[in-house]
């Protein structure tokens, strides 16, 4: 049986958890504890029941379910306001807090829900900005407490990054890693470090990119279309990208553009050198940031490659070969 999930906070986040285990067969509750007038949570519970349909009925118009399968899919889910908090909080395997990015209201919630739930149950924070250990010792049984942030849309980005903190117990985080991993999610774990992954290479990107256009080096069209056909990053992940080239190349192409551009944010970081007087190279030597020993090199970078033409075929990008008349078979 499929452990129950509450989702604590009807918003953006909560709704889109809700799609993410109500789609794998888990019974979710979105629970509401910010008090409301009657009519007030009923207007709220139902504007989250038919944003979560209309998700749905969206997944199955992009072939992701069929659409018979919404209404069933759609049913596991459930809003309740605080009167009922406690009754589904006291079932829940997992408890995924998604209150407003305002640390005293989340404390609140966290301590609310953790006094409320059972004594096996995980309790996560979505936060994007706030660490796991500012709202530890608002948990009732810190060591079953971490940070699960998601990242929007959390119903088709794969990644959840998972940050124990400094009371968060192993068996609490390979449990929410196990469970995460069984709905199809991709987690990996990250120190409680302000940013995370994600969020911190994004932020240089994004202002990378801004800058970019204010110093009229490329519209903002050709900017944008430079980064989806030129980046590489869905099929090789950044410092695997790095092993692919060579440190040596980003360490000769940082030192040309900190001078020539002279600002010290493309300097690289001294890893880099580290690793050039080591030898780790990348994949030309056997040893970068990844470990590429008894591995057929060949047989890895076709596999790659294999990846990159399917991105392509999902582009629409993909063109067959021009033949010539003579060539071409009767």
């Amino acid at each position: 049986m499929r452990e129950p999930i509450v989702c604590l906070g009807a918003g953006r986040m909560g709704r889109g958890i809700a799609v993410v285990f109500a789609f794998a067969g888990h019974d979710v509750t979105v629970v509401d504890f910010k008090p409301r007038p009657p009519d007030a949570f009923v207007r709220l519970a139902a504007e989250a029941t038919a944003e979560i349909g209309g998700t749905l009925a969206m997944l199955a118009r992009i072939g992701l379910m069929r659409p018979e399968q919404v209404a069933p899919v759609a049913g596991r889910v459930r809003v309740v306001g605080g009167a009922e908090a406690e009754a589904a909080l006291a079932d829940a395997g997992v408890v995924f807090e998604g209150v407003p990015e305002v640390l005293p209201l989340k404390r609140e919630a966290l301590a609310r829900a953790s006094a409320m739930a059972g004594a096996g149950a995980i309790i996560t924070s979505t936060t994007s900005t706030i660490l796991v250990d500012a709202l530890a010792d608002a948990v009732s049984g810190p060591e079953r407490f971490l940070n699960a942030h998601w990242l929007n849309p959390a119903f088709l980005v794969p990644l959840v990054e998972v940050s124990p903190g400094a009371r968060t117990s192993a068996d609490s985080t390979s449990r929410l890693m196990a469970l995460l991993e069984s709905v199809g999610k991709v987690p990996v774990v990250c120190a409680a470090r302000p940013g995370f992954i994600v969020p911190r290479i994004q932020l240089l990107a994004m202002n990378e990119a801004a800058r970019m256009v204010d110093e009229g080096v490329a519209s903002a069209a050709d900017i944008d279309k430079a980064v989806k056909y030129g980046f590489r990053f869905a099929v090789l992940g950044l410092l695997e990208f790095i092993d692919w080239g060579g440190g040596d190349i980003l360490h000769y192409a940082s030192e040309y553009l900190s001078k020539t551009l002279d600002h010290p944010r493309y300097q690289a970081p001294e890893v880099i050198a580290r690793n050039m007087a080591a030898g780790r190279i990348g994949m030309s030597t056997g040893q970068g940031f990844l470990d590429y020993e008894g591995i057929d090199m060949d047989a890895y970078r076709e596999g790659r490659l294999s990846a990159f033409a399917d991105l392509l075929r999902g582009m629409g990008l993909a063109r067959p070969p021009v033949v010539d008349d003579e060539m071409t078979p009767p």
